[in-house]
């Protein structure tokens, strides 16, 4: 393991309340966990295993970082070029496979369900990146990035001709389509209270808000923020309701609930997504194109089901 971005610019400060949140009092430094990928996404905490999971999307595996040895094995080769990864109710890896055009899960004895491969009979694009919501249901963005080319999957013809957010059913298994008109789905993530589905369209370099109805579907409340500087990826929440985005060349942003930019963490690679994760959830794991970042932060993330958990004032 070893300690890169030593300078003291790794916090960019554009709000006061980036300081006044804490934001800004996390390690000075950046730690290296592991070199070697082809293209790093997905990063995802496991507390039972004590270890995180990530896709290295072009070389098609599931590498395993284990955090009591420090050690980087492969966790599943071939992987079906996967993409994003979150964790249900029970603790099972649920993974977002751009190559085989669908969403699976892991149960514990170690087989793979299929949760999501076709929609009104015609087969998924490339599922992106997964959200499961407390009451079970799987939630997932479709783009068409791994049937584009053959880097991050198989290139193909979409069968569908869009791109689109869907909805699993936790009972039935039925796939439906919750949300359309995106360029490029890309990061998914509930809020704090489950009221709202914020999901990033990489292509409009915009994050759309969704309010979560009663019966599981989105009643669409328009652009929440727009990107300034690099190009949106995946999302995250931390438990005092401020969004973290991954922005690629643009590093790490920080979001008020109120939508304003309030400060960046400037990473020496680009970023693809983030995740927070340790004991404490406030270790946020940085997928950097090659490498997989460390940074104890200041914050506490939110697990992957967020309405589960007690939550704090965004304000301090």
């Amino acid at each position: 393991m070893s300690v890169v971005n030593a300078r003291a610019a790794l916090y960019e400060v554009l709000d006061e309340r980036f300081s006044t949140g804490w934001c800004d009092r996390g390690d000075r430094q950046l730690e290296t966990l592991h070199r070697g990928s082809r293209w790093a996404e997905g990063p995802l905490y496991l507390p039972a295993a004590r270890g995180l999971v990530w896709s290295d999307i072009p070389n098609d595996r599931l590498l395993r970082w284990d955090e009591t040895t420090g050690q980087v094995g492969v966790f599943r080769a071939p992987a079906g070029f996967p993409n994003g990864n979150t964790l249900d109710g029970q603790g099972r890896l649920v993974t977002c496979e751009q190559g085989n055009r669908r969403v699976t899960r892991t149960e514990h004895d170690g087989s793979v369900t299929v949760l999501a491969e076709r929609f009104q009979g015609r087969r998924l694009n490339s599922p992106n990146d997964a959200a499961v919501r407390s009451d079970g249901s799987v939630w997932f963005s479709d783009p068409e990035f791994g049937i584009s080319s053959d880097y991050e999957g198989h290139r193909a013809e979409s069968e569908i001709g869009a791109r689109n957010v869907y909805r699993v059913d936790p009972a039935s298994g039925e796939v439906r389509l919750v949300a359309d008109g995106f360029l490029g789905p890309n990061g998914l993530v509930f809020s704090p209270d489950e009221k709202r589905l914020l999901v990033s369209d990489s292509v409009a370099n915009h994050i759309r808000s969704f309010t979560v109805l009663d019966d599981g579907t989105l009643r669409d409340d328009g652009v929440f923020v727009t990107c300034v500087q690099g190009k949106f990826d995946n999302i995250r929440f931390d438990d005092a309701g401020r969004l973290w985005a991954a922005a690629l060349e643009g590093g790490v942003h920080c979001y008020h609930p109120d939508g304003t930019l309030l400060g960046r963490l400037l990473v020496p690679e680009t970023v693809a997504n983030i995740r927070f994760g340790g004991p404490r959830r406030n270790r946020m794991f940085i997928a950097g194109t090659t490498t997989i970042y460390s940074l104890m932060t200041s914050v506490t993330g939110l697990p992957p089901l967020p309405g589960v958990y007690p939550t704090r004032s965004a304000e301090r």
